[in-house]
């Protein structure tokens, strides 16, 4: 049983899952927005068995919802009545930021970048998620 991350966005949708142990994401790509993404998310779920999916918020500096975030959640919503799965909200401020900043510092082509970006946004989101959990448990044993 995995975890799925996802890196929403008006155009794309960055996927990540995590390995059966839940302590690493890997990226797995990008679906476009065209009306078709909850089917191909839903066979992205039956694929990888996945128990739970980790959302992006995309917050305001002041941790309240955007505009944008509204739009975001309507798709999660839509979602959640088709996938029988835990959906957990996390905020991802700044992390298409830090995924830009990542590739061009690998010194990715503007090109590639931008094909990428969203992928590695939502392995940040999840990987992020996966040392919460790692870290809880670790203040739990001791």
């Amino acid at each position: 049983m995995r975890i799925l991350g996802l890196d929403l966005g008006e155009k794309r949708i960055g996927i990540a899952v995590s390995d059966q142990y839940h302590t690493v994401a890997r990226g797995l790509g990008t679906i476009e927005c065209n009306k078709k993404e909850i089917e191909k998310i839903k066979a992205i779920v039956k694929k990888y068995n996945v128990i739970r999916i980790v959302y992006g918020v995309p917050l305001r500096d002041d941790g309240s919802i955007s505009a944008r975030a509204e739009k975001m959640l309507s798709l999660i919503t839509k979602l959640k009545q088709s996938i029988p799965a835990e959906f957990i909200p996390w905020d991802e401020r700044r992390t298409t930021v830090e995924a830009e900043n990542i590739l061009v510092m690998a010194d990715i082509s503007r090109k590639k970048r931008k094909k990428i970006r969203d992928k590695l946004a939502a392995q940040i989101i999840l990987q992020s998620y996966l040392d919460s959990m790692y870290l809880k448990k670790q203040s739990l044993e001791e």
